[in-house]
Order: structure tokens, then sequence, then C-alpha cells
């Protein structure tokens, strides 16, 4: 049985590293493409909407963004050390190439409806089941005094996912405003300005949102712990040493 449970989470390592470099290669193509573009004569001018100069300048930040972040999971389980759910990081890396690529580069923003509405609960979703690992395993700890129940586990992961929400809309903000980009979709795609509430309504549909899928995550989270069903916690090593 143990065979075949490492048999099983060995293949699953593999997914996740083939699934990586897929990622990583879709965030490169661009990235050249854009830069020789740039190189050959500039981006092209044109209004707010699908594949404008603010597009491609969007695309390009976006894809060294996600070059940049894509290893993050990974280099703070070395920091902290902790060990990494295989699952937790698939879908981490399924969020990236879905904002990035799929929702910047294929225009999926624009040609499909609610889009930004999906990734948002997914992200707040995973980034809250992320908080609860992290306390879960820190609760593991023996050197840790203070134990927190499961009220306040939950507490702290719909809070940690709410304040990352709330940080990536001011990432947002600001960068619209050093780059003049259009992250905040405060111009339509045929180049119209919003302004007033109109122009509000796309920064807090997504707050909203990722307050939602922090309290759907919070309590997935709880019921998991009430039940000892801690599957957003358990690593390829821990379950295959079951």
């Amino acid at each position: 049985m143990k065979k075949k449970q490492r048999e099983t989470h060995t293949g699953a390592g593999r997914l996740a590293r083939a699934l990586y470099l897929f990622v990583v290669v879709s965030f490169v193509g661009p990235i050249v493409y854009l830069l020789i573009r740039m190189a050959a004569g500039g981006l092209p001018e044109g209004g707010a909407g699908n594949h404008s100069r603010a597009d491609y300048v969007l695309m390009l930040v976006e894809c060294v963004l996600g070059l940049s972040v894509i290893n993050l999971p990974v280099l703070l389980s070395k920091k902290l050390r902790f060990e990494l759910p295989v699952v937790l990081y698939v879908l981490y890396i399924v969020f990236l190439y879905c904002a990035i690529f799929l929702g910047e580069v294929q225009s999926f923003y624009y040609l499909i409806p609610h889009w930004d509405v999906f990734l948002h609960a997914f992200s707040s979703v995973l980034v809250g089941l992320f908080g609860f690992m992290v306390v879960t395993i820190l609760n593991r700890d023996e050197r840790i005094v203070v134990r927190l129940s499961p009220f306040f586990v939950s507490l702290f992961a719909f809070s940690f996912a709410a304040t990352i929400g709330a940080l990536w809309e001011v990432y947002e903000f600001a960068f619209d405003g050093f780059l003049g980009l259009n992250m905040q979709k405060f111009i339509t795609a045929d180049g119209t300005v919003l302004i007033g509430r109109a122009a509000l309504t796309d920064t807090m549909k997504d707050i909203i949102v990722d307050l939602l899928g922090a309290l759907a995550a919070s309590v997935i989270g709880y019921v998991s712990i009430k039940n000892e069903k801690l599957w957003f916690v358990a690593t390829l090593t821990d379950r295959a040493s079951d």
C-alpha cells in the first residue's frame, strides 16, 4: 500500500514539475515576442481595448511578474522550513496561468464574461487555504507555546486572504497610475473612460469577491479542522509515510 502511495505522489510531483515548465514557457514566449516588437519599432498605438498599446505593456509587466512569483511558494517553504502541499502548489500555478497567460495574453478578461470574478474567487480561496496551512503547521510545532482554536485559525485565514486581496488592489491602482495600464478596467474595450461610481465598480466587485472567497476558505478550513481532514496541510512526504 505504501509503495502504491509513493508511486502516486511521485507521479503527482512529476505532473507539477511538467505544469511548472509549461507555464514558465507560456510567460517567456510573450516576453520575447514583445521585446522583439519593441526593438523593431515599438508597440502599436491604440485605445484601451484588446491588443492596444496599454494592453501590450500590461502583458509584458504581468508576464515578468509571473516569472518572478511562480517560485515564491517554494522559496517560502525553504525559508520557513515547511513542505508545500502539491495540491496547493498546482492550484497556484494554474491560477497564474489563468490570470496572466489566458487573462492578459489571450485576452480572456475581454472575451470571457466575469473572467476576473472567477479568478478573484479562485485566488482568495487559495490564499485562505494557504493561511490555514501555515497556522496549522505552526500549531503542530512543539516549540510554539500558544495554540489557536479552530475558530481563531479560521479568523486568521480569513484576515490573511482579505489582506492579500486588498494589497492586490493597491498594486493594480499604483501600476495603473505609474505605467498607464488598465488593470482596474476603468477603460472599456472600446476606449471609453469610466467616471464616478462606474469607475469604482470593478475594484469594489473584486474586493467583495475576495471577501466571499476568504469566507468560503474559512468555512472549508474550519470544517476540515473540526473533522481532522487536513488535506490542505498534508504533503507528499507526509502521505507517502502513512
